[in-house]
């Protein structure tokens, strides 16, 4: 049967049909959807996990144990999980462990860019990269494989293109594998140094091995055609340069993207008039090919910035300039990122911007008080890291700098990575005030649960993190709770454990607007006889309050009746729409 799947979802099934049995992940766009559609397969145990290393970890120890096991990630999220897969590349698996890992090219949803492929040299692991969602289903079932002949973890790329966009996939029966035999292995499996230094030569002996195979894999595919161009490409961007170059000249496709293989390569190069590769970011293919004393045309003539198109490579590597005879005219209205009508994170930003504190900021929804209107957020590195920095700032400055400091995360985020640096502060007598903006929920990625909401990724509940119990518990003296919509009892709050000398924590709690639990409804309604166009209500930057130049108005199809615009009109003239306000 044949059915039109997206890519994360077609990785998800190949792990079905290879029978993989264990998953965890954490959510990170674009890689999310993978184990999201692998918890609808009953077959497989899946679970979200704090973050990527646990992940990662939990599934090392699953394929030891016996079980086809993956785990999902995306590009920043393999920078997290990093010390364990350095060192799972030394011990090996039992049974088949993927790592599924999607790149971002173009920083759609991202921090930076970069290019996982270093990260399968560095650990020398192997490497495919599927062009479609047929070969992202049918590249995972073969990565089980390789990773069971030849003892290794194994990285499937993808990239945003490839992750998100659909196409057919041929479906297959699930394959029944049973759960290997675990054997007690202390040489393989416990990386003390003595064993480590044992196990080097055989990985790179695996290497080796692994070189000889993608010499030899249909994994690669040579497409002959005019030898008077050949082209070199993977992934997404070999679908950018069939587009741009056409059928008619001749293609080496890499489906394992490391190690390289060397003869093949050879092979095409000698028979081709001139080479170029393709490849988006950095010049992977490009170095290694040149290495070999191979001449080639790649990123002197392509961007190693963004993403490709076939319309850069045609302007650039063909030199033909394309003249639209009708224009494309987008008429799309700008629309500028900005957070939800009825964002529990709009009030808490709108005080800290009042406040004119330093805050070192995080990774999620959030990110949006660094814009205007409220501009509330100084720094944004990674996942936890406005926690150890604002402990950074307080030693590096001083108690009354620390005084007007404020390290801000989320929920899912504080329990990914901001803890330990809450413990740091702790234990390091720092002074900082952390806020976490508690809304139930890890939005940024598309409302996955995750330890603090009280439920699994199939719903199901479960003991849920008390974040109170939490920072008492790691020596947290001071923790508040307070509700981001009750701005005048939120300034307080603020003001009051930013001035404390010893570390704090407030709990910024309100639902997300999304989530039923919010409970709003109705829309609000300005009494236009009455408002003088002060414009504070316009100071919170909710797009539902539209400023018509002379004139407040209620966008009734975004508004959400949040009401938190009430908090900023002085003169009542906000109420309830159908509301009996006499």
């Amino acid at each position: 049967m044949k059915k039109i799947m997206l890519g994360n979802e077609a990785i998800a099934r190949g792990a079905y049909e290879a029978g993989a049995t264990v998953a965890s992940s954490y959510p990170g766009t674009p890689s999310t959807e993978i184990t999201e559609n692998i918890a609808k397969y009953d077959e497989i145990y899946s679970e979200w996990s704090p973050n990527e290393k646990v992940s990662l970890e939990v599934v090392i120890g699953a394929a030891i144990a016996g079980a086809r096991s993956i785990t999902a990630m995306k590009h920043v999220g393999l920078n997290v999980a990093a010390d364990p897969l350095f060192t799972v590349s030394y011990s090996g698996v039992n049974a088949g462990l993927v790592l599924a890992v999607a790149d971002d090219p173009g920083m759609h949803s991202s921090q930076n860019e970069q290019d996982s492929r270093h990260y399968a040299r560095s650990a020398k692991l192997p490497m495919l990269e599927p062009s479609d969602s047929q070969e992202c289903k049918d590249f995972i079932k073969e990565a089980f494989e390789i990773s069971e002949n030849f003892d290794t973890p194994i990285i499937v790329r993808s990239s945003t293109r490839i992750s998100h966009s659909c196409s057919i996939v041929e479906l297959g029966e699930r394959e029944e594998v049973e759960l290997k035999d675990y054997k007690k292995d202390f040489e393989k499996y416990v990386m003390m140094p003595a064993m480590g230094r044992k196990r080097h030569p055989i990985i790179e002996k695996r290497m080796e091995d692994l070189k000889e195979f993608a010499n030899k894999t249909e994994l690669n595919k040579i497409y002959w055609g005019n030898k008077k161009i050949g082209v070199i490409s993977s992934g997404i961007a070999y679908q950018y340069a069939r587009e741009a170059f056409g059928n008619e000249i001749s293609y080496l496709k890499l489906g394992m993207v490391y190690p390289l293989a060397d003869d093949l390569i050879r092979e095409f190069a000698n028979e081709v008039d001139t080479l170029y590769v393709v490849e988006e970011l950095e010049p992977f293919f490009e170095n290694y090919i040149k290495a070999m004393g191979i001449e080639v045309i790649g990123k002197e003539k392509l961007p190693i910035v963004g993403e490709l198109n076939a319309q850069i490579i045609r302007e650039n590597m063909l030199d033909q300039k394309l003249n639209f005879d009708s224009p494309i005219k987008d008429h799309t209205p700008i629309r500028p990122p900005v957070m939800c009508p009825g964002c529990p994170h709009r009030g808490a930003f709108h005080i800290l911007n009042k406040l004119g504190l330093v805050v070192t900021g995080d990774i999620g929804c959030y990110t949006l008080g660094a814009i205007p209107p409220t501009e509330a957020m100084d720094t944004c590195v990674c996942m936890g890291a406005s926690v150890s920095m604002a402990h950074g700032m307080d030693k590096a400055r001083g108690k009354e700098f620390a005084k007007k400091t404020i390290g801000v995360l989320g929920d899912s985020t504080f329990i990914h990575s901001g803890i330990t640096g809450l413990i740091d502060i702790v234990y390091n007598k720092g002074i900082s005030t952390i806020m976490i903006l508690d809304n139930s929920i890890t939005g940024m990625t598309g409302h996955q649960d995750n330890p603090t909401t009280g439920y699994t990724i199939k719903g199901e509940e479960t003991v849920q993190v008390d974040l109170v119990k939490l920072s008492h518990a790691i020596g947290i003296n001071r923790v508040v709770v307070a509700d981001p919509f009750d701005l005048e009892e939120f300034e307080r709050v603020v003001s009051e454990e930013v001035a404390a000398e010893e570390p704090s924590v407030i709990i910024s709690q309100r639902p997300c607007a999304l989530l039923d639990t919010a409970d709003y409804s109705g829309i609000v309604e300005i009494d236009r006889d009455v408002c003088d166009y002060c414009q504070q209500c316009t100071s919170l930057g909710c797009p539902a309050i539209v400023d018509k130049d002379d004139h407040i108005e209620i966008n009734e199809a975004l508004c959400n009746g949040c009401t938190l615009c009430f908090e900023k009109c002085d003169f009542g003239i906000m109420t309830k729409a159908g509301e009996d306000n006499a």
